[in-house]
């Protein structure tokens, strides 16, 4: 495979190639900008921006100063107050050069932006009514002239003036310090920010919305203002994101010590935005599906995701704000860092248990697949054509569980203390991953030279785990293999530092064992532990202590006796998981469906009252397609499918006096959002689709009577889910209520489009092509567009089926939205990109879809940088 750093000269011309940006070749920047004055003369069609830049050179050299653009020229340009000529200054593709003199000069730039034309969503744009901004990674040269890096930190005084009966609120970053009116229908507001913050901080927001208002006291005492804005139908529904955002700060103070430092705290949700959220300094841009909450339109999962958005997005003031990236090359330095922190919390909101599955879900949904393609970087990568490419499940997921892995190796009390040495050493600067590991080092006195491959090494190690027995000494023996496969320019790696939980369990009394922390941190490693009469059953990798692939080759019996009484809950999980795997596995190869293990495991389960609810919900439910995918060196998706089928329907039958009355007794009077109404939710929809999955003839009919009866969105939303896998009358009759009952609230319509796609109805790939030319669907919006494509490419049996029209329906979608928003379009290339994981077949009609879309013309560089990756 070829180096994907450098894109072979087939597959570009000279004259079409992306300039690639390579970490090695950093330099600070040549000129620093201490001082930002912005003017915002704000109009949806015709914005003026004036900018003036305090700026001063950065050490010994006569190199001009360079100010990024992109898609803007200068109305006026001045230094010192004088005017320049337009030879006095050079404007290139890419950027606005000025010769400059001496070492300190105020510069000053005009321009003018049409927000309302900005379909990239990316710089200042019109979203509902409001004038908005997003400015990470590169945004900030689609609004005005300045050196658009990370590592420049600026002190902002922002003006903003408006049309009062169009804009009457104006926000920007920091604290309000001015507003009034002019008289003539306009007004103004001005904000300053005295944190010194790269420009890719930077935020506006101006439009008619109201405000749920709230104060948090800080540890020192300070009150600050709190503020979530959104229109003012939608004021209702911000509760939870409030109470979301006070939980936050007081939990960051409590486990981190670390207090907020503005006045004025201020969230926004805007219905179009290409990410969840931005951390903006003191203004906070939602997406509004991470804002809006109540039980009539969003479920569990929804709740759950406001409160870890929410809090992601303020743990980012001190993991990203005070202290920032150097470069783009160490986002996992603020990203990783700050998933960890918001998984974290979300789990002492809630249960631990549950949310190290969903999150060790999400990591194998998302970033192991990644770890295995075309696409695999390490979460500090070498080099990037586009840096949007890089907002990826490695740097975010895989970088969170680094972190992890550190505070594992260091323990509480000192990773603690390295963190508050990280804020204190660089806060005001621009760090990177080294800092953040040095100073755990310092902190803690662990050399973790070894343990620094995690953030070089793309790929995910796979650990081989051979558990021995001496009957005649009863000493038991373990030996840890790790093999690290070739990743692209990676076909060689070193080592890696792997911290291993493990406990060996007596089969015949399966209590409580003794845990220990076993470092692999060489290819091969052999423990010996006596006392062990008979062969003992192993718990590895408990609670997910390392993001590696485990082959530990254990007997069903063994995994069903670590299903019963493993002490770990992810190693109970884990286990029941790995039994289901191994049976499916089986079935799929050829042998007959031998259901009996795993029934007799969810029956254990079921019947355990010391179980949390939430979990128990998590452990009876069978491993999705995809991850069954992984688990084969090529993926059969209509095996698998027949087989998972297979298993849940005789899942279902078997246990069906079981599944009626757990759904029953699961049913709850009037919502509530404690940890008992939630589980009752999820063990009544998990009990629902196996009902329904058993093939009795009420079962439609009982998942109708759940979707009309329900008093909220999750047993809604799942009953519409457990339908839409059928051909039965009541789910059109559901799919028609939802969309009558909900056509005009955007976000629960998304749901609508969502279910559908995700849907194992025999007609998927068809009902998509409908969708897509509803009159309610488009590609301007981000959400409706990842509603339907997103689903669908995610829907391993519909989106691979065998004759290739799932592939072409994503390639023309990527083509036709990437000339409307080429990020969101870069993100439906990956799984095109798996084209080496499927048999030749449907090998051959991906390449052909990524090569029918490298082939298009004025292709976008983010879109051109993914399929060229993936071709390979």
């Amino acid at each position: 495979m070829a180096d994907i750093s450098t894109p072979p000269t087939s597959a570009l011309s000279a004259a079409s190639a992306p300039v690639i940006i390579r970490r090695e070749a950093y330099r600070v920047p040549d000129w620093l900008v201490p001082d930002i004055a912005l003017t915002f003369d704000l109009d949806p069609d015709a914005t003026i921006v004036t900018a003036r830049l305090s700026v001063t050179r950065n050490g010994e050299h006569d190199r001009p100063l360079r100010l990024d653009r992109d898609g803007i020229s200068p109305t006026r340009v001045t230094v010192d107050g004088v005017d320049l000529p337009e030879g006095g200054y050079a404007l290139e593709e890419e950027a606005l050069v000025i010769p400059l003199t001496g070492g300190a000069h105020v510069v000053e730039t005009q321009t003018t932006l049409s927000p309302i034309a900005n379909t990239k969503l990316m710089g200042l744009y019109a979203s509902g009514g409001l004038l908005c901004t997003q400015c990470e990674a590169e945004g900030f040269r689609r609004i005005t002239f300045f050196p658009d890096r990370p590592d420049v930190l600026s002190r902002y005084d922002v003006l903003l003036r408006a049309d009062e009966g169009d804009y009457p609120i104006l926000l920007a970053n920091g604290d309000p310090v001015e507003h009034g009116s002019f008289g003539d229908g306009r007004h103004f507001a001005r904000w300053t920010d005295p944190f010194p913050k790269p420009c890719y901080l930077f935020a506006l927001v101006a439009g008619d919305l109201s405000c749920n208002t709230d104060s948090f006291t800080t540890m020192s005492g300070r009150t600050v203002k709190l503020g979530i804005w959104v229109k003012e139908g939608d004021l209702p529904r911000t509760d939870h994101a409030m109470k979301a955002l006070k939980d936050s700060m007081a939990w960051d103070e409590t486990v981190y010590g670390r207090e907020y430092d503005l006045d004025v705290f201020n969230i926004v949700a805007v219905s179009d935005f290409n990410f969840g959220a931005m951390e903006n300094k003191g203004l906070n841009i939602f997406n509004s599906r991470y804002i809006l909450a109540d039980p009539e339109t969003a479920s569990d999962l929804d709740y759950d995701a406001v409160e870890g958005v929410v809090a992601h997005e303020y743990f980012h003031n001190w993991s990203g704000n005070r202290v920032t990236c150097r470069d783009w090359f160490q986002l996992s330095l603020k990203e990783g860092f700050t998933v960890y922190r918001d998984q974290n919390f979300s789990a002492d909101m809630g249960s631990h248990a549950v949310k190290r599955i969903e999150d060790v879900r999400m990591l194998r949904a998302g970033q192991f697949p990644e770890d295995a393609g075309p696409l695999a970087h390490p979460i500090r990568p070498e080099s990037y054509m586009e840096i949007s490419n890089f907002y990826t499940a490695t740097i975010y997921n895989k970088g969170a569980e680094i972190i992890r892995m550190i505070a594992l190796i260091l323990g509480d009390a000192a990773f603690r203390k390295g963190t508050d040495l990280y804020f204190d050493r660089h806060d005001g600067e621009a760090a990177t991953c080294e800092d953040f590991v040095k100073a755990m080092e310092d902190a803690s006195g662990v050399d973790l030279t070894q343990f620094r491959l995690w953030y070089s090494q793309s790929g995910t190690p796979r650990v081989s785990a051979a558990l021995s027995h001496d009957a005649a000494t009863g000493r038991a023996s373990l030996t840890l293999t790790q093999t690290l496969p070739a990743t692209p320019g990676q076909p060689v790696k070193q080592a890696m530092a792997i911290p291993l939980r493990v406990a060996l369990f007596d089969p015949q009394a399966p209590g409580q064992a003794a845990e220990e922390l076993v470092m692999l941190d060489r290819l091969s490693v052999t423990i010996t532990r006596p006392g062990h009469a008979k062969p003992p059953v192993l718990s590895i990798n408990r609670g997910f202590s390392a993001p590696v692939i485990v082959e530990a080759n254990r007997s069903n019996a063994d995994l069903a006796l670590l299903s019963a009484h493993d002490d770990d809950p992810f190693g109970r999980y884990e286990a029941m998981q790995q039994l289901m795997v191994n049976v499916l596995m089986a079935h799929i190869a050829g042998d007959r469906l031998e259901s009996g293990p795993v029934i007799e495991a969810i029956r254990r389960t079921l019947a355990d009252p010391a179980l949390d609810g939430a979990f128990v919900a998590e452990a009876v439910k069978l491993p999705g397609e995809a991850y069954l995918g992984d688990q084969m060196p090529v993926v059969d998706p209509d095996g698998i499918h027949a087989a998972r089928e297979a298993l849940q329907a005789e899942i279902g039958r078997v246990l069906e006096d079981q599944w009626r009355a757990l759904h029953t007794a699961s049913a709850r009077k009037g919502f509530s959002l404690s940890p008992d109404a939630k589980a009752a939710r999820r063990l009544r929809n998990v009990a629902l689709n196996f009902l329904v999955a058993s093939g009795a003839k009420d079962g439609p009919a009982i998942a109708f009577a759940q979707f009309d009866g329900a008093d909220n969105m999750t047993e809604r939303q799942s009953a519409l889910a457990t339908l839409a896998n059928g051909t039965s009358d009541e789910r059109e009759a559901a799919l028609d209520i939802f969309y009558n009952r909900y056509s005009k609230d955007a976000l629960v319509l998304d749901k609508w489009f969502q279910t559908q796609a995700f849907s194992f109805h025999p007609d998927t790939v068809e009902l998509i092509e409908e969708l897509a030319r509803h009159k309610d669907f488009t590609l301007a919006n981000p959400n409706r567009a990842r509603a339907l494509y997103g689903a669908f490419s995610g829907n391993q049996w519909a989106f691979n089926r065998a004759d290739g029209k799932g592939y072409r329906m994503v390639g023309d979608f990527i083509l036709a939205v990437d000339a409307i928003n080429p990020q969101v379009a870069a993100r439906m290339v990956p799984p095109l990109g798996r084209w080496r994981r499927f048999d030749e077949g449907r090998a051959a009609l991906m390449q052909a879809q990524l090569r029918r879309i490298e082939d298009s013309a004025d292709l976008s560089k983010d879109v051109r940088e993914q399929v060229v990756k993936s071709l390979g």
